[in-house]
């Protein structure tokens, strides 16, 4: 009900909307308008603590005739002093069931009051505070076998839990019951509940370890079984994983393209390329894409992708874009190109803050016009048959009959005077009467249909798409969270990295660095040597109190500065990664039974340990951190970072055997364990064109397994002093070379960039040397 019991689990979004049904919920009050900002001059009735707060999904809560607390010591204190139990409520600010329960519930007068009066109450920004997110979704997943957000969680004033479920409604519905029955009864039998402890459980069903001197499993068994299993769970007719909800879940397909790259040879490896490239496709023309203002909406509601939940999420950009771009490496296909761009397009105009760093959201949910209070889900993207034919009403030349430029839009796109969303993915009548855009037929079909050439449609479109645009701009733009969160941050960095040093875009490589200095000037102490988790959009940028990062914004931009001295081979980004690192070893690292804690294990008021065991909407932080180590340790020449790996890799190993399907991030970094790193050096001067020619040959490939760097002849440089075998690599007759070594030898120098694609793409490296 709250959220899905699938692969997506515990990092699905907020409770689904559109398929509410499925989860009994039918009965819930259309009056879905979450408060607007409203104007500094209108007096509240109420302000609470969290008015004080940075987080806009806190802010949102400062008026509510609710008690409120921020998680933190003062409402600790006063739940033990007071011998009261606590009220947690956990969400987002893009969340749209948090914006219904705000409104029906905590904006209640008498529910206001009954939960001021006898319990503590705490509103955390899940996105601020993942490690308490985490620790109570375990509980509520385990006591009730579902999960999603809003969270509502009843803690004994020592922090544990007794009570917890997602979304209730204000009071009973049918067998359902509202919120004021659950409190009613926990006041009455309050003590009979706080002497349920059910952490010694959760405790047990969440360890992970491994056994002493246990190696990781057999790499070519477990990557055959995830392919297995995704396979099983793929629909053949529109790409995905299972019918509906659909969810774009990149970690399933980076996983199907790496698999392909070493199976390229056999019926599977094929096969799972052509899971990964259709998904893609099918998406691509979907719903689920914007295709006006560019971007993708968080997950599809049907099987067909069209008609989507319309939030934005930056991480969901970040990992798509990384998906595209290496789909359009492997097939040469410029569709693929072209959406990776598109994607960076939208997070560069709409998400991005002058500062560098990237936002957080956008909400589904908006009014539909200037002056209307009550939001709708989609209002800002939809469209209506009227509204195409008034902004598009230009007679086509050369067309059959008389045909305008609106006809073949509405029949590309599949617009419908009646509207084209199904009552059954409408259930509250929002999206009545109104269209959502998805490609119906190739450009080939659509140009045939109306006797026109292929590139005048394609011109048609595209003027079409920016009219539309332009009048996007004047609708009321939905709420965007302008929290910036080091690790979705560093998802973004490792995207506009990776998409520009494919492209060569310089504009893009430019934006990856203005992100890896943002990261560095905002979201790192360097006097306490710690990574902030997030900051706010304002002149000073600052969070308060700072948040300490955790464990995915570690791994995260360290991944992300890895892609960034790739595309950039400027040393600096190499050497913070190795810094930070080096931090995230100390602060997380599990010394007893191998891998990390997703946050400080020192950090009292966090009562489970968890190391996140799913890749799910976003990869897990370990299977990030398992990749980031093997290819710090060939960067560096830690050999203690490549067994660290091992050690991490062998705790995951059950998990890892029984269902890959639930960590194919992790899976593709055990298979660069067993396969090995190819280390591409090339030897010549960064900005001279004949090592650019080299670097493009090795940027047009999709290598899973390699680390690439270059060695302008400086023996002092960061590479040569940690690995002094470099010194001995020089550039060929004057001229840029490249050498690829694997399993301790190296290819003669190689200065031809079709030469070097060759070697890279059949494996073979010639006349070894040592």
């Amino acid at each position: 009900h709250g959220g899905v019991n699938i692969w997506e689990g515990l990092s699905t979004r907020c409770s689904l909307r559109r398929v509410r049904t499925i989860y009994a919920f039918t009965a819930v009050s259309n009056n879905t308008r979450k408060r607007s900002e409203e104007p500094p001059s209108i007096p509240h009735k109420h302000t609470n603590r969290l008015a004080k707060q940075k987080s806009p999904y806190l802010l949102q809560h400062a008026h509510n005739p609710v008690d409120w607390y921020p998680w933190g010591q003062d409402a600790f204190d006063k739940a033990k002093n007071e011998d009261k139990p606590i009220f947690l409520s956990v969400g987002y600010s893009t969340c749209h069931w948090c914006h219904v329960m705000e409104r029906e519930s905590f904006e209640d007068e008498e529910i206001g009051k009954l939960l001021s009066d006898n319990f503590v109450c705490i509103k955390v920004d899940r996105e601020e505070r993942p490690d308490v997110d985490k620790v109570y979704m375990n509980f509520v997943q385990a006591t009730s076998g579902g999960g999603g957000w809003p969270m509502s969680v009843w803690l004994t004033p020592d922090l544990k839990p007794f009570i917890g479920g997602t979304y209730f409604p204000p009071r009973d519905q049918g067998r359902r019951p509202g919120l004021m029955t659950v409190l009613t009864r926990i006041i009455e039998q309050v003590k009979q509940f706080l002497f349920v402890n059910f952490l010694t459980t959760l405790k047990k069903g969440t360890a992970i370890a491994a056994n002493p001197g246990e190696a990781p499993p057999l790499a070519t068994d477990v990557a055959n079984r995830c392919f297995q299993q995704l396979a099983n769970s793929y629909e053949e007719e529109y790409g995905g994983f299972r019918d509906a909800p659909k969810f774009p879940t990149p970690v399933n397909l980076m996983f199907l393209m790496s698999y392909w790259c070493v199976n390229h040879s056999t019926s599977e490896g094929v096969e799972a390329l052509q899971m990964a490239l259709h998904t893609l496709r099918m998406m691509a023309l979907g719903g689920i894409h914007d295709h006006v203002a560019q971007g993708f909406h968080r997950y599809s509601t049907d099987s067909s992708w069209h008609v989507p939940h319309f939030e934005k999420m930056l991480y969901d950009q970040a990992q798509l874009a990384v998906a595209y771009i290496t789909a359009s490496q492997i097939s040469g296909e410029q569709l693929f190109a072209d959406v990776a761009k598109d994607i960076l397009l939208y997070v560069s105009r709409d998400l991005s803050d002058k500062s560098g760093g990237f936002y957080s959201a956008e909400d589904a949910d908006s009014v539909p016009a200037l002056g209307e209070t009550e939001q709708r889900e989609g209002a800002f993207c939809i469209w209506t048959a009227s509204e195409i034919r008034e902004l598009l009403p230009d007679v086509v030349e050369g067309a059959t009959g008389v045909t305008t430029q609106a006809d073949i839009f509405m029949h590309h796109y599949g617009v419908k005077d009646q509207g084209n969303v199904a009552p059954e993915q409408d259930p509250h009548g929002e999206l009545q009467g109104q269209n959502v855009l998805i490609v119906r037929y190739s450009v080939e079909l659509t140009a045939a249909r109306f006797g026109i050439g292929v590139e005048k449609v394609s011109e048609l479109m595209a003027s079409a798409r920016a009219k539309m645009a332009e009048v996007r701009k004047g609708r009321p733009r939905p709420h965007l969270d302008t929290k910036m969160v080091a690790s979705w941050n560093g998802l973004m960095l490792s995207a506009y990295a990776r998409v520009g040093a494919v492209l060569g875009d310089k504009a893009f490589l430019e934006r990856a660095v203005q992100a890896g200095s943002f990261l560095k000037e905002y979201l790192w102490d360097a006097e306490r040597q710690t990574i902030l988790r997030s900051c706010y959009h304002g002149d000073k940028m600052e969070v308060s109190p700072p948040i300490s990062g955790f464990l995915d914004d570690y791994a995260f931009i360290i991944c992300g500065l890895l892609d960034l001295y790739e595309a950039t081979l400027q040393t600096e980004w190499l050497q913070w990664a190795e810094e930070l690192q080096l931090r995230q070893d100390m602060m997380f690292w599990d010394d007893q039974g191998g891998g990390y804690f997703c946050s400080d294990p020192s950090d009292s008021t966090v009562l489970l340990q968890l190391k996140e065991d799913q890749d799910g909407a976003e990869p897990s932080a370990n299977s990030v951190s398992a990749s980031n180590l093997l290819r710090l340790s060939h960067y560096t020449g830690r050999q203690e970072w490549h067994q660290r790996s091992q050690q991490l890799l062998a705790a995951f190993s059950d998990r890892l055997t029984r269902i890959p399907i639930a960590l194919p991030e992790m899976v593709r970094a055990l298979m660069a364990q067993h396969y090995m790193l190819k280390q591409i050096v090339i030897c010549g001067q960064k900005d001279a064109p004949d090592t650019a020619g080299l670097l493009a040959a090795v940027n047009s490939l999709f290598l899973p397994h390699k680390v690439l760097m270059l060695v302008d002849g400086e023996t002092d440089s960061f590479l040569c002093q940690r690995l002094p075998v470099l010194s001995s690599m020089s550039q060929h007759g004057g001229v840029a070379a490249a050498y690829v070594c694997q399993y301790f030898t190296c290819s003669l120098p190689v200065t031809d960039p079709q030469e070097l694609r060759k070697i890279l793409l059949d494996g073979s490296m010639g006349t070894q040397t040592e």
